[in-house]
């Protein structure tokens, strides 16, 4: 059940980094709520790896709750804010997955 708690917590994390994208790119009271949208993903993230970390080793939760944010915010960078998505780019980004994948299976 931790690992499931840290993956939507990874994932909670690239949708804080995605409003702060959306916020950059808009005016007014619309910027507003993606701030507000970013502070209230950025709270559940971090309580989401809060409650990972009781079970998972800090170390090994850490980096894969990074790991997830990076590469969402990479994936939505390249999909959503058209960001160069170039073979070198894709490559680094499949050996983070394949990181994260590790540290999944050395874990206990």
């Amino acid at each position: 059940m931790a690992w499931i708690i840290l993956i939507i917590a990874g994932l909670f994390e690239t949708t804080f980094a995605f409003c702060l994208g959306k916020a950059k790119v808009t005016t007014g009271y619309e910027m507003y709520w993606w701030y507000i949208g970013f502070l209230v993903a950025l709270c559940i993230s971090m309580l989401l790896l809060i409650k990972a970390t009781q079970t998972l080793p800090i170390g090994t939760a850490y980096a894969v709750w990074t790991g997830i944010g990076a590469i969402g915010t990479v994936i939505v960078g390249i999909i959503v804010f058209k960001e160069p998505a170039h073979i070198l780019r894709l490559f680094f980004l499949s050996t983070l997955i394949l990181s994260i994948i590790g540290l999944k299976v050395v874990s206990h």
